[in-house]
């Protein structure tokens, strides 16, 4: 029994981590009144970056850099749209994460898989914490994973002290709430909102980055499978604040893993498979629809500001 309480431990960080690290991303933009749907084809776009660098320098960190990169830039592009052109934010998303969809998908027939048959690149290995790792129960799945999971638990915290004890942080949260007050006190709102934006592009690149060089060790079209909306639905059911996104994320995690755990275990669970593959997303929603009533949005949220304006 303990070895699979830490088996599906183990497994559901693992799971967690990208969508930790989008939904952290999502956060910030978020948090400074711009809503980015676009998740989904950032991580794309950061998976088929990373994954191209990766086999083309055969080194896995240039990969996450070129994540890191490519991320930014769809940020960029994203807070283009939304901060300086006033696009409808909830347009501008969708047409993000179709760019994306697309876009990778082309780049990996052309470029990767014309002249390959199915390239595959090394992945991140696990490090064990000497000491930490040994503990029981919690040791194996807390602390025997890849640096890119480490990293994602690391953000929590910096993303809590940077939003909520900085003052830095204080800005963010008065761009999201009230932008013409903060226009007011001398702060600028839309190189808030760049900022903040440009932040979420390169933490989902990141996350889509995490797939292919953590788990798979190659590309699918369309291999995030969701998982840029589940990101964005964790904001909600963490009530825009970093530690319960965490609870969110290894939530979805823990119930992922269950159903691959089940479905491995045979039985009843092999023809109640599609059953299992819904279950996460299912219990989410439930999770989402009772937390979220008491979530309050930032006041400014999906509203584009105008200096000057009446």
């Amino acid at each position: 029994m303990i070895e699979v309480i830490e088996t599906v431990g183990a497994t559901g960080v693992r799971l967690a981590a990208p969508l930790l690290l989008a939904a952290l991303g999502e956060l910030f933009a978020e948090r400074s009144g711009v809503l980015n749907l676009g998740i989904e084809g950032m991580m794309l776009m950061g998976a088929i970056s990373g994954f191209w660098a990766t086999y083309i320098t055969q080194s896995l960190f240039l990969g996450v850099l070129a994540a890191v990169m490519v991320g930014g830039l769809m940020g960029l592009l994203m807070a283009f749209l939304s901060v300086s052109l006033r696009a409808n934010q909830i347009v501008a998303g969708l047409a993000l994460w179709i760019l994306g969809l697309g876009l990778s998908g082309f780049i990996y027939r052309v470029a990767m898989w014309g002249p390959y048959a199915y390239p595959r690149v090394s992945t991140f290995g696990d490090i064990a914490i000497p000491g930490l790792s040994r503990i029981p129960v919690l040791g194996p799945i807390l602390f025997d994973h890849s640096i890119l999971v480490y990293l994602s638990l690391i953000a929590v915290p910096i993303c809590f002290f940077l939003l909520f004890k900085t003052t830095w942080g204080l800005k963010v949260t008065a761009v999201g709430e009230n932008p013409r007050a903060a226009d007011t006190l001398g702060i600028n709102v839309l190189r808030t909102r760049y900022i903040c934006v440009i932040i979420g592009g390169i933490l989902a690149g990141v996350a889509g980055a995490f797939l292919p060089l953590v788990w798979m060790g190659s590309f699918n079209e369309n291999m995030t499978a969701g998982r840029g909306f589940i990101a964005f639905a964790l904001v909600i059911f963490g009530a825009w604040k970093p530690w319960r996104i965490l609870a969110g994320s290894l939530l979805f995690g823990c119930i992922d893993a269950a159903q691959m755990r089940l479905q491995a275990s045979g039985g009843i669970w092999i023809y109640s498979y599609q059953f299992l593959l819904m279950l996460p997303y299912i219990l989410t929603i439930v999770a989402l629809v009772i937390l979220s009533r008491r979530a309050g949005a930032p006041a400014a949220l999906t509203k584009p500001y105008v200096r000057g304006a009446g």
